[in-house]
């Protein structure tokens, strides 16, 4: 009986270490995937971008250096995504610097009634922010896996496996931004303004 219960103890064992090294393959091709959904809606902003500048270059001649911040930010972010996930910490940046700049841009498009009429610039912003939502569920669902990632290789016995299965700690995305980290102040007093 001793070597059967010996076997199957031996099965047990390599059994666990197979569904283990498996169950961290299976959440690193998650988190990936979960990375290069980020990366599409990015793409797409960085495409929408430029016809956003360009629809609204003429109508503001003297808005010059918003626009060419926009721009630099645009290219910055776009150079830095080509490196892949295991420079997170490098596009976030990137894109929070970006994010900033758009947000110049979109206050002073506010400050043109004559551009907010034209649907051409209301369609744009639309789809702007269609994809900073889509890239804010993106980055949530990134962020979920690979926090998932994360915990499974930490955990004993699974960490036991990591190395095997080249499991390597995942960055999360985070906000550098202090502005976006801002709460919003919201009166409802309906008091007029001093």
């Amino acid at each position: 009986m001793g070597p059967l219960i010996f076997l199957a103890l031996l099965v047990v064992v390599a059994g666990w270490l197979i569904a283990a090294y498996n169950g961290l393959v299976s959440l690193k091709n998650q988190t990936l995937n979960a990375f290069k959904q980020i990366d599409v809606q990015l793409k797409r902003r960085h495409d929408l971008i430029p016809n956003l500048v360009n629809a609204v270059k003429g109508a503001m001649d003297f808005e010059k250096s918003t626009l060419e911040a926009v721009i630099q930010a645009r290219n910055q972010a776009v150079k830095v995504n080509a490196a892949g996930p295991e420079a997170i910490k490098q596009i976030s940046q990137a894109e929070n610097a970006l994010s900033s700049a758009l947000s110049r841009l979109m206050v002073v498009v506010e400050q043109y009634p004559q551009l907010k009429a034209t649907g051409n610039i209301s369609q744009l912003q639309e789809e702007l922010t269609s994809t900073e939502n889509r890239i804010a569920f993106a980055r949530q669902l990134y962020n979920d896996t690979a926090t998932q990632y994360n915990t499974k290789q930490q955990q004993f016995p699974t960490n036991l496996v990591a190395g095997m299965a080249k499991a390597q700690t995942a960055d999360l995305w985070e906000l550098e931004d202090k502005a976006e980290r801002a709460v919003p102040q919201v009166d409802l007093s309906m008091k007029p303004k001093a």
